[in-house]
């Protein structure tokens, strides 16, 4: 197992930041999306795409939709990942025939990575090569299992009048549902723009990262920016055209702070002991309906200095085993692996016995006695935590109030994290329904799934149910590359 810090999420040196960006769950017809069609056409021979997304897996049909015009038996122009690869197609009814198309042979598969995407489509161009290109974090794509180059003056679907568009989704069998998170949306309707026109590369760290200012691009008359700041109109249109966009089953919570600049840490899809182990919204959910076997999961971040802080929310209850565990160290679905010196974990259950394990060994504490911890036995419980990896302390809370009388501010009555911490540590969860039904559990290092959440750590930075005790931070890049 990595510990994976994405390589293009920018954060920490300052500069500009993008605030926020829309969270797409992928799940089979849920259909979230956003649906525009423009009244008037724009400039069908010249355009430019610009988006930033990160994935969370794959999408309905294992296709990721990015920017999809038309439907079943017309036109079609497909922005899409699908299989993993990045496949970009006009597809002309009338002909039955693909007039351009370029399929990528590099695959995307990294869970954890925000990239940035720029379409350009310009039939004008007297050079075939250059009427479609692709750009990949500012450099040119230039191998592809398909490269087939539209005509001289074809016009493209997408950008046509009178036909629905959709981010997120196929139009025409509400299939392709987009599995994970876009930001900076922009369409320049009539002029073929290079990348350096949305995005540089830091003089520092090399990274490709957004520019700030993109109102000051000229958008053309079916132009738009989409920046999912107001999270009641997730489709305003910010370029100055109006040209919004209709949310389709998208709500307040589909808004994060989940973005190009400051990437939180999930549930990492890649790394789970068990593919009976569901991973949705974003990979902030995990869920485990398998009786009698304990599977896990594991953040994609493990910090080997500072203090963090993080929160998890069991909406459905079987028997879960949550805490800390070292990097590198998450194997299998093995229950056993978690009676080592690598994990220190809480435990729910229907008895009131909650087992802490440390490098010291196993800690048997029963609710109602004289020491104040207990089981956490009840649905929607929020379950506190908190880590200080230079010192290799740890901390249990629920609702609110810190188990053993602790403080993580102080520093008082802390459990001590396995004595391999120094290499890395972070979240854990094994779920199972153990004969009560379905586990479910809701993580949130700073990027809630759930509603209710308006408390920051230090720096201003992510959205927690209770306040983050002093010098503790949310795990995302911008903290770590400060502090991590």
């Amino acid at each position: 197992m990595s510990i994976i810090i994405p390589a293009n999420s920018a954060a920490g040196g300052g500069g500009y930041e993008v605030t926020n960006s829309l969270r797409f769950d992928g799940a089979i017809n849920n259909e979230e999306c956003l649906i525009k069609t423009f009244g008037s056409g724009g400039d069908r021979r010249k355009w430019t795409y610009s988006v930033w997304f990160k994935l969370s897996g794959r999408g309905q049909g294992n296709n990721n939709a990015l920017l999809i015009a038309g439907t079943s038996g017309q036109n079609e122009g497909n922005i899409k990942l699908s299989n993993d690869v990045i496949d970009w197609s006009e597809y002309n009814a009338s002909t039955s025939a693909v007039i351009g198309r370029l399929t990528t042979t590099q695959v995307f598969r990294d869970y954890s990575a925000w990239s940035h995407l720029v379409c350009v489509w310009d039939t004008a161009n007297s050079t075939v090569g250059n009427r479609m290109i692709m750009y990949l974090n500012g450099s040119r794509i230039t191998e592809y299992s398909t490269d087939s180059s539209p005509s001289l003056n074809e016009d493209s679907q997408i950008n046509n009048n009178g036909i629905v568009h959709n981010i997120g989704r196929q139009s025409w069998n509400n299939s392709g549902e987009f599995n994970g998170y876009m930001a900076e949306i922009c369409f320049i309707d009539g002029q073929a723009l290079a990348p350096t026109s949305f995005g540089e590369f830091d003089e520092d760290s090399g990274i490709w990262k957004p520019i700030a200012d993109l109102t000051d691009l000229t958008f053309g008359d079916t132009g738009f920016y989409l920046d999912f700041k107001d999270s009641a109109a997730l489709g305003d249109d910010v370029s100055g055209n109006n040209n919004d966009w209709t949310p389709n089953n998208l709500a307040a919570i589909n808004q994060t702070t989940d973005t190009c600049t400051n990437n939180f840490a999930t549930w990492n899809p890649l790394v789970k002991t068990s593919s009976t182990v569901s991973i949705s919204d974003g990979n902030t959910i995990g869920t485990e309906a398998t009786n009698g076997s304990y599977f896990g999961i594991v953040t994609t971040m493990f910090p080997t200095s500072g203090k963090w802080y993080g929160e998890m929310k069991f909406t459905s209850l079987g028997t879960v085993q949550t805490g800390f565990i070292t990097e590198g160290t998450f194997i299998d679905g093995d229950r056993n692996l978690y009676s080592s010196s690598s994990s220190l974990y809480w435990q729910s259950g229907s008895t009131s016995i909650s087992t802490v394990l440390n490098s010291s060994g196993v800690t048997t504490v029963v609710s109602g006695g004289s020491n104040s911890t207990s089981a956490f036995n009840s649905t929607n419980d929020i379950i506190m935590y908190a880590w200080d990896v230079d010192n290799g302390r740890a901390w249990f809370g629920i609702n609110g109030t810190w188990q053993n009388s602790g403080n993580p501010a102080g520093p008082t009555n802390w459990w001590s994290l396995p004595s391999d911490y120094a290499a890395g540590v972070s979240l854990f969860t094994t779920l199972c329904g153990c004969g009560v039904g379905t586990a479910t559990v809701n993580l949130n290092t700073g990027n809630p799934p759930f509603t209710g959440t308006d408390k920051t750590d230090d720096n201003n930075r992510g959205s927690f149910e209770y306040q983050p005790p002093d010098g503790f931070l949310s795990l995302c890049t911008a903290n770590l590359s400060e502090f991590g």
